[in-house]
């Protein structure tokens, strides 16, 4: 049961990540990236891209899923 929950797991990371990646190729992520950088520029702030957040939602999914998958049993 745990080997469907970590492949579940890493699955739905992988899907993130790729939405990331069709997300930060588009015109409305080059549009994003393009306004955030604007907005750095004027007011010094730090500021980040959404597909940012699906790449790091994927990689910790992922992580989660490989944690699940490769720990060991308990006594």
């Amino acid at each position: 049961m745990k080997y469907v929950i970590a492949a579940i797991l890493i699955a739905a990371g992988a899907c993130l990540i790729y939405g990331g990646h069709r997300r930060s190729g588009s015109i409305a992520g080059i549009a994003e990236r393009t306004s955030k950088d604007i907005a750095d520029a004027f007011d010094g702030r730090i500021r980040h891209p959404n597909y940012v957040v699906y790449y790091t939602g994927g990689g910790l999914l992922i992580a989660v899923g490989a944690w699940v998958a490769l720990r060991g049993r308990k006594a």
